[in-house]
């Protein structure tokens, strides 16, 4: 199959990309565009599901472009998605009765509040590893469906369609052709049931989701239909799906219990494969479907922090001191670690462990002599503390990562990896590739279309490029914890 290439397709929170790669995985040519941010309320994130659709379809054709590839040399496409973010479209015409509600909107957390307190929690977590949260889909899918005139009496007619963006692409991709999504991205909406591998009727009733709106469920490996767009050839499959954080796990080639990896995207997330049976955590960590492969399902333990590089688009963005994410590792280098001020970049509320989606965004320990270089540096030490606050509860919950692979956008930032590595005292591993996520796809769809035979085709593309070993005295790292953890708990529960 040298003649052949595998296309990916990362549709990320904030930007669309498509990769095109030999099916060794050898990168050929890349596209990536950027699309708007829509916040119709505090708390609320909205995206435009037809300027998902463009830029995906940007994206590819610029991918094509630059490759100069005959689009009929396509052996398979891959794609990974913005997990949980929710969609909700008309059968017959593919578009969308609304714009899709993000995965950072909190706007169900009265909702999932009242089936808290009504005693539902158990039920939800027992059958999905997930915690009553707006994070999900399940209460968005709700909302979407109370809230948009005729949807409810459409959806049970069998008019309308749900799905995450996976499954929003796959339908535009063959022409509506496939109403599919993979078991990862089916673990995260709160409606499916990650033991018995199937959409759970009191899930369904619990959260009023008629049957009717839902995808099929197939492995991330796997035959979701083909292509019937103008932009690729006729009959193209698409042979590999994964949720972007379980992607990012394959990307690492995380297949043995324990290996774990941290991705730096928008969020920051955590998972550990904990084998065949999913971990019940004590700390408010999440079970989740890691990947299902010829039907196997491996289980993933998930601790999700909902800003990361996110808070370094705020310091560009809104305050404007900074005027790209790469330029926050010179300002570290030359400012040091700050130890008297704290960031706690809450903007969507606290993900685990906390779980508290009424918190919001603070800073702590301001003087006359704080400046730009200081709160820069402090929220990058922000995404290193939540880190740590995610293992603390996995090694609580009996998993002890001896190091921890990561991948995204800010692992570039050496400063911040050292960090890392001091704030976690557990040694910080980088790949040669850190796009992990898009590789992780691509090597689902080289599975799916037979140019992988199995997951040692995808250990043996792994590499690691460089390992930051803790080095920091353990007295000032307790001193510096002690003051993150003051400065959250001044953060939680306000409204």
């Amino acid at each position: 199959m040298t003649d052949q290439y595998i296309l990916a397709i990362d549709q990320g929170t904030s930007s669309s990309r498509a990769v095109l790669l030999t099916t060794d995985m050898r990168p050929v040519a890349s596209a990536q565009e950027e699309f708007p941010q829509i916040y119709p309320a505090s708390g609320w994130v909205e995206h435009d599901p037809e300027a998902i659709w463009r830029s995906v379809e940007s994206v590819i054709r610029a991918a094509l472009k630059s490759a100069a590839i005959d689009t009929g040399a396509i052996a398979g496409i891959g794609i990974t998605n913005q997990r949980e973010t929710t969609l909700l479209w008309d059968r017959s015409t593919g578009k969308a009765v609304g714009n899709a509600i993000v995965w950072q909107d909190r706007r169900t957390a009265d909702l999932c509040g009242q089936l808290r307190e009504a005693g539902h929690e158990d039920t939800v977590s027992e059958k999905t590893g997930l915690r009553l949260d707006p994070y999900f889909s399940a209460t968005k899918l709700k909302w979407l469906l109370d809230n948009t005139p005729g949807a409810r009496q459409r959806a049970e007619r069998g008019e309308l369609a749900f799905g995450t963006v996976d499954s929003f692409l796959t339908w535009r991709l063959t022409g509506g052709a496939a109403h599919v999504t993979d078991a990862s991205n089916a673990s995260r909406t709160m409606l499916f049931d990650i033991r018995e591998q199937r959409w759970d009727d009191e899930l369904l009733a619990l959260f009023d989701v008629p049957r009717a709106v839902l995808p099929k469920v197939l492995d991330c490996a796997a035959d979701f239909g083909e292509t019937a767009v103008p932009f690729l050839k006729q009959g193209t499959r698409v042979t590999g799906i994964a949720g972007d954080q379980q992607a990012a796990l394959i990307g690492q080639a995380g297949f043995e219990p324990g290996m774990t990896k941290s991705t730096y995207g928008t969020g920051c997330f955590v998972i550990t494969n904990t084998g065949d049976a999913p971990l019940k955590s004590r700390n408010q960590l999440l079970s989740t479907i890691a990947y299902r492969l010829d039907g196997k399902v491996t289980y993933g333990l998930e601790g999700s922090v909902f800003v990361a590089g996110s808070a370094l688009q705020w310091l560009r963005d809104e305050l404007g001191l900074i005027d790209s994410a790469p330029e926050s590792e010179a300002v570290a280098r030359t400012t040091g670690v700050v130890d008297d001020v704290y960031v706690v970049p809450a903007f969507a509320g606290l993900g685990a462990p906390y779980w508290d989606p009424h918190a919001r965004g603070a800073v702590f320990g301001l003087s006359r002599g704080s400046d730009r270089n200081t709160i820069v540096t402090a929220t990058l030490q922000s995404v290193a503390y939540q880190t740590h606050d995610l293992v603390v509860s996995m090694r609580e919950d009996g998993v002890v990562p001896a190091v921890i692979r990561v991948d995204g956008g800010m692992t570039a930032n050496d400063w911040f990896l050292q960090f890392l590595a001091d704030v976690l005292d557990t040694p910080v591993e980088r790949p040669v590739n850190v796009e992990s996520t898009v590789l992780g796809a691509a090597c689902l769809a080289a599975l799916g279309c037979g140019a992988f035979a199995d997951v040692a085709g995808i250990r043996s593309v792994w590499q690691s490029e460089r390992v930051f070993e803790p080095a920091m005295d353990s007295s000032r790292r307790d001193q510096l914890l002690a003051g993150w953890s003051d400065a959250v708990s001044r953060t939680r529960g306000a409204r």
